[in-house]
């Protein structure tokens, strides 16, 4: 029985793209990055805020509620007008929740930008203006003010007999809406010292960090804590001048280390594969696509004196075990696998517990 055509291009894609990457990858040194692009300072931090307005202005695609009717009747009541919430006709408001991140060290005077979302039955926020509205923290006080135009991601449009819509119109931004009015209290340093905080904690890199520092700065300030922190003693040249020896750790070089994974994202096709992950030998057979990792390659001859020929058992695709996933998965996209084809793959070679790393769906 001769073997596939898909199978043989499989083979012929593999090694050519294996042969490829044994040069490129041998001469790519290990990722280098800075301090302050995997680690954070502890105690320095974006914030939430959230509040409610009202949205105006808007044509007659508002709430109907009776909640909304009363936001309303309580924003004229603080203007003095007192009005019967069982008059009211509000369609051209919307009753909509807001959010907002205040970054660290932000001070008053400065802007951000708002999010706005209805919260009632509103059909579009487009054209609206956003009310002075209070944006208060989880300690309850004001920490700035929010007013201005909604602008959306999407519109509405309609006439006699038809009607579209374009992305969701009931969320939208103000930018720069919102000028902070009370700056949030933050210290870096704590009885001399301060503490980075990887983004992902890693032992490995945990461990690279301190080490960094150490080499670079002065022997025995920086130690590990844990898998996510490292505690720094600011030497004492740089006392009076934390922020100058902040600015000096920083920038230092470090080679993060990490988990081997590979994400998968079933619903848009897209699979992200970390450099580490390896296969060690399996074979895994979908629909007319078979893959094979093995430590030596199988022939089978025929019986003697039989009309037959000498061909490659199997599954053909024969590859030393270790070999890198991401070699496997862009030679399967170059003979058109479908992303849910490669992913059926990926899950049984993890299934088999041949895949040594973690496969992660989102």
């Amino acid at each position: 029985m001769r073997p596939k055509k898909s199978v043989i291009l499989i083979i012929l894609v593999l090694v050519g793209v294996i042969s490829a990457q044994s040069v490129t990858l041998a001469a790519q040194p290990m990722l280098t990055t800075r301090i302050k692009d995997i680690a954070r300072l502890q105690g320095v931090r974006n914030n939430q805020l959230n509040g409610v307005g009202l949205v105006v202005g808007l044509n007659g695609t508002g709430d109907s509620s009776k909640a909304n009717a009363q936001l309303v009747a309580n924003t004229l009541a603080k203007w003095g007008i007192q009005v019967n919430v069982g008059d009211l006709k509000v369609k051209n408001v919307a009753a909509v929740i807001l959010t907002a991140t205040l970054p660290p060290y932000m001070q008053p005077g400065e802007t951000i930008d708002i999010q706005v979302a209805s919260m009632g039955d509103a059909k579009s926020l487009q054209g609206g203006i956003l009310l002075q509205s209070p944006l208060t923290g989880a300690d309850g006080k004001v920490y700035a003010v929010a007013q201005g135009s909604v602008f959306l991601g999407g519109n509405t449009a309609g006439g006699s007999g038809a009607a579209g819509q374009k992305n969701i119109t009931t969320v939208g931004i103000v930018p720069a809406g919102a000028i902070v009015e009370r700056a949030v209290p933050m210290q870096f340093e704590t009885d001399g010292k301060i503490r980075w905080i990887l983004n992902k904690p890693d032992f490995t890199t945990v461990s690279r960090l301190a080490r960094t520092i150490n080499e670079n700065i002065a022997m025995g300030v920086a130690r590990a804590v844990d898998m996510s922190m490292v505690e720094v003693v600011i030497p004492y040249s740089y006392r009076e001048d934390p922020v100058s020896f902040v600015a000096e750790v920083e920038t230092l070089p470090i080679t993060p280390d990490g988990i081997a994974k590979v994400l998968v994202n079933e619903r848009t096709g897209t699979i992200v594969i970390g450099e580490k992950v390896k296969i060690a030998t399996v074979a895994v057979t979908h629909r007319n696509i078979t893959v094979s990792i093995s430590n030596e390659s199988e022939v089978t001859q025929p019986q003697p004196f039989t009309d037959g020929r000498s061909e490659q058992t199997g599954n053909l695709i024969v590859l030393p075990p270790g070999t890198n996933i991401g070699t496997i998965v862009r030679a399967l996209n170059m003979v058109g696998s479908t992303p849910q084809d490669i992913i059926a793959i990926l899950v049984a070679i993890r299934d088999a517990g041949a895949l040594y790393g973690v496969l992660e769906f989102n």
